[in-house]
């Protein structure tokens, strides 16, 4: 079985960020590059953990992840 993500670093990991596409801002917890292919395709994507001061963490695109 091969691995379907590889965790990446980030200048702003443990850092209070924002998801420009929801506005909502948290700490960014880990960058991974996952294949989100639901074929044998692979199609990769870099996608940004963001645990959001709930605690619960939700995903967005890396280019969507700016300081705040």
């Amino acid at each position: 079985m091969t691995e379907r993500y590889e965790y990446v670093p980030h200048r702003l990991l443990h850092r209070r960020v924002r998801d420009v596409a929801s506005g909502t801002e948290g700490t960014l917890m880990a960058v991974i590059n996952e294949d989100v292919s639901v074929s044998l395709d692979p199609h990769w994507m870099e996608l940004a953990y963001i645990r959001a001061a709930s605690g619960r963490e939700f995903t967005t695109a890396v280019d969507n992840v700016e300081p705040a």
